[in-house]
């Protein structure tokens, strides 16, 4: 997604906002409410993220949207201090993680509000929500339950906390 900037001029592209079409439509909106969807199976019980219109289990189309109760449990991250793709450059250090939802799929997200150094395999989190501009959807991000937390750590001007 990109467009012109405030001087007219075609803006950089931004390869961290998503674009929503028809079928992932209801993972954004609900993302705008503060909720993370994921899809569950009816022919093998299991459920998967990201969305997909069939499932990577057992190849049924037999799959429905399911509010995700936003529990997580850390399985391994990375923190970024170098990144040449518009907009990262300017967001780094930012911390790049896997989650396992409490529904069972893993998850690509970002960890943020936590203590440098205060990470570990296996701990809880939670979802929130950033808006991460004007328009842009909001994309579900991942913070540490309980403990001392940095409430202003990876968070820009630009984004704004929704959940």
């Amino acid at each position: 997604m990109s467009g012109p900037d405030a001087s007219g001029a075609p803006a950089a592209p931004r390869f961290d906002l998503p674009e929503p079409d028809p079928f992932t439509r209801p993972y954004w909106d609900a993302a705008a409410q503060g909720r993370l969807l994921i899809r569950r199976c009816a022919s093998c019980g299991r459920a998967h993220h990201y969305p997909r219109e069939f499932c990577p289990h057992c190849w049924s189309e037999d799959v429905a949207w399911e509010e995700a109760s936003g529990a997580a449990v850390l399985y391994t991250w990375s923190e970024v201090h170098r990144n040449d793709l518009p907009p990262f450059g300017a967001q780094v250090p930012y911390t790049a993680a896997v989650v396992d939802l409490a529904e069972g799929p893993r998850m690509m997200t970002r960890i943020v509000g936590h203590l440098a150094g205060g990470l570990r395999a296996g701990m809880r989190l939670r979802v929130v929500f950033r808006a991460l501009g004007e328009g842009a959807p909001a994309v579900p991000v991942f913070r540490p339950v309980g403990g001392r937390l940095d409430d202003q750590a990876e968070f820009t001007s630009a984004d704004k906390e929704i959940r």
